[in-house]
């Protein structure tokens, strides 16, 4: 079922239903989908399939039937996954196909990524490509023996369309089952193999950050900036590492690189230029044609990479995009309970992008005939349009450039812009809105935290650092089972899936973003003991860590995911974490834990370096100089603003930040580094330690300037 004007609605009705007098097979109108809480599965839950969710259920029913499995996996979000279900999901013909020969199980891949990881790698194998909706044929132990991405409902232009494929599986399963079973046990193998080969270890060295920088090089589009040709991907974490490249090399072509795409990326139709926040890819070259959804760890990622951005470069520009995302995710994504929702939609009103899209006459409508010629020269508004005969909004140049262009002044356009998007986005909010995800994902959620409490810090926006500290109380109390131990997903007042790797070194990330921009203790005390839950609950003897904690149920492996894809890969943010943690609270085996996962991780990196960006980014914090501030307040009066302010206007990749007021005992039991200082003359008082060895301590913005710079 795709999005339309009623979806919303509809699943706050289906959440109201009496469930207790549902028949336990869902009855005529419904499915047992209807029992579940994610958006996607609900969604679903009207077909006239007879899907089952996920578990030992349908696994039983296959067994006990003799069928094979037919998975489907997607996202409540996913444009393909709406059209696969209007063209199939909601036929006749389909459901009476597989109701008959199979038992149908549908997962959405946000709720379990440790099934997506795993049968998307099977899909990756077999195929040579992956995406979503993703469609597998397993036995009833779960073995994979054939995959796909997207299925029409009939055979056209050489793809084999569901019907045939259905028909021809119900064929050939009662006689070929030793076949079948052979084929699964032999891509399990496979999988087992590929989660075995983690490598002895490599060398702590720049070699890996060199051998990056020039894959970026040679794969960078110098006419529209990015990498490779279409599709394209914001990919965040890729420039972040390349402006810390930039830094430790002194490497001009890196900094290029990286600020051109994001001010590509700014300009482009990627971003919603009414309402801020990134699309999801851009299906061209030129950034200009989006598939319209938004992702929660998109904005936040690339809030983190404009922040940095804005620190190596000290330009307004990337300072105010950063800006911009995060107010997007304040107004359209946050949860009425303080945390952060999923994503939104490509779809409305069974098409893509109809909500984002303008016309010359609906601009000139709002805003009248002067002011509407001025704002659709600007944001290239034509009568014949750019996407289906209408218009995606972007920008050829910034403000200032295209201030020459219409004999204003850069300020006097930007207030008639500001003022005219404003005006559009009012006009736009009447219109029937993308369907949003509002479940709430630790790990997703994590990365917010971090990028929100990372703006508030560096633009001085407390607001932002309450709105992560709101999100981060939320995901600490309401995502933990009986036990404590942390849950994935929250939704309709439901906590439930054990975490992830994903979520536990998100979340710590995001936690110590959180301590490094307002200095609340109890959150450094959070991300450490999360720390220590994770190596429990998912490292190996090797010092190596699995995808799934060992409590948790295992799809054919546990996995070990070592590159990056949209999210970075959570073993990387992983050894990162062990690092900072390590120096934050003076406890060197985290160090040497992170140094070792890292030195696992690092093994092969060379041949695709790019595919290892946050990998890259740990290996530069562990070649140091690895540095920390201790900053003591002589009485709680005092502010150490400017301190604060010197030592973040500048991209300090390697910079961690311990604050100390007075009888302050709870940073002393969580953070060593700060038991032996104090403060000088009574003043606010800055020590710096550069790999273990502190300097004199300095008490003035002026020495710590001259101190950071020695």
């Amino acid at each position: 079922m795709s999005a339309n004007p009623g979806h919303q609605d509809q699943l706050t009705r289906l959440s109201q239903i009496d469930l207790a007098h549902l028949p336990a097979d869902g009855g005529a109108d419904f499915n047992r989908l209807i029992f579940e809480k994610s958006p996607y599965l609900l969604q679903h839950a009207e077909n006239p399939l007879d899907w089952h969710p996920w578990g030992d259920e349908a696994f039983e029913r296959a067994r006990r039937e003799n069928k094979p499995v037919f998975l489907s996996i997607g996202y409540s979000t996913c444009h393909w996954c709406h059209v696969m279900a209007h063209e199939s999901f909601e036929d006749s013909e389909v459901a009476e196909l597989l109701n008959q020969h199979f038992i149908c199980i549908k997962v959405d891949r946000e709720e379990r990524p440790d099934i997506d990881n795993t049968y998307m790698t099977v899909c990756q194998m077999l195929t040579g490509s992956g995406g979503w909706p993703l469609t597998l044929l397993l036995t009833p132990e779960r073995m994979p023996f054939f995959a796909a991405t997207y299925l029409p409902k009939n055979s056209r232009g050489g793809m084999m369309g569901l019907l045939d494929l259905a028909r021809k599986v119900a064929e050939l399963w009662p006689d070929n089952r030793d076949r079948i079973d052979q084929t699964g046990e032999q891509i399990r193998t496979s999988l087992l193999r590929l989660e075995e080969a983690a490598g002895h270890g490599a060398a702590l060295d720049e070699q890996p950050l060199r051998a990056a920088r020039h894959a970026f090089l040679q794969s960078f589009d110098r006419h529209h900036a990015g990498f490779g040709q279409a599709p394209k991907f914001p990919t965040p974490h890729n420039l972040s590492l390349l402006l810390r490249i930039a830094r430790r090399f002194d490497d001009q072509q890196a900094r290029i690189m990286a600020l051109q795409t994001l001010q590509q990326m700014r300009l482009g139709g990627i971003y919603d230029q009414i309402g801020f926040g990134l699309h999801r890819y851009s299906v061209d070259a030129r950034w200009l044609v989006p598939h319209f959804e938004k992702m929660l760890y998109d904005q936040a990622l690339a809030a983190l990479a404009y922040l940095d951005a804005w620190q190596a470069t000290g330009d307004a520009f990337f300072s105010q995009v950063a800006g911009e995302i995060l107010d997007y995710l304040g107004r359209d994504l946050r949860h009425p309970e303080g945390a952060y929702c999923c994503g939104e939609d490509a779809d409305t009103e069974g098409a893509e992008g109809t909500f984002y899209l303008w016309t010359p006459a609906q601009i000139r409508e709002i805003l009248g005939q002067e002011q509407g010629e001025i704002v659709c020269r600007i944001y290239g508004v034509s009568e014949t349009g750019n996407f289906e005969g209408k218009n995606i909004l972007y920008l050829e140049h910034d403000v200032v450039e295209l201030a020459r262009e219409t004999h204003l002044s850069a300020e006097q356009l930007s207030e008639l812009l500001g003022r005219a998007r404003r005006q559009l986005l009012a006009a736009r909010a009447k219109r029937i809105r993308p369907h949003r995800d509002d479940k709430v994902l630790t790990g997703w959620n994590g990365l917010a935290i971090a990028a929100l409490a990372r703006g508030g810090a560096l633009l001085d926006a407390p607001a932002l650092i309450a709105q992560a500290a709101t999100a981060a109380d939320f995901v600490l109390t309401r995502l933990r089972d009986a036990n404590g131990r942390l849950l994935r997903r929250y939704r309709a007042g439901e906590a439930a899936i054990p975490a992830f790797l994903e979520d536990y070194s998100f979340l710590v990330y995001g936690l110590t973003e959180l301590h490094q921009a307002g200095f609340d203790t109890r959150y450094l005390a959070e991300a450490a003991n999360l720390n220590a839950e994770m190596l429990r609950l998912f490292q190996d003897d090797q010092g190596h860590l699995y995808d799934t904690g060992a409590d948790a149920e295992t799809v054919l492996t546990r996995g070990r995911t070592r590159h990056d894809g949209a999210l970075p890969a959570a073993s990387s943010v992983a050894a990162l974490n062990l690092l900072r943690l390590g120096r934050l609270c003076g406890e060197p085996k985290l160090e040497e834990q992170g140094e070792r996962l890292l030195s696992l991780l690092l093994t092969g990196v060379d041949q695709n370096p790019q595919a290892f960006s946050q990998l890259l980014i740990a290996l530069d914090y562990a070649l140091g100089p690895r540095e920390e501030v201790v900053i003591y307040l002589p009485d709680d009066e005092t502010r150490p603003e400017a301190m604060l302010a010197t030592l973040r206007r500048d991209l300090r990749p390697r910079t961690l930040i311990l604050l100390r007021r007075p009888g302050d005992r709870e940073i002393e039991k969580v953070a060593a580094p700060v038991r032996d200082k104090y403060a000088v003359k009574g003043e606010v008082t800055a020590w710096v330690c550069r790999n273990q060895s502190c300097r004199p301590p300095v008490t003035s913005t002026e020495d710590l300037v001259e101190t950071l710079s020695g």
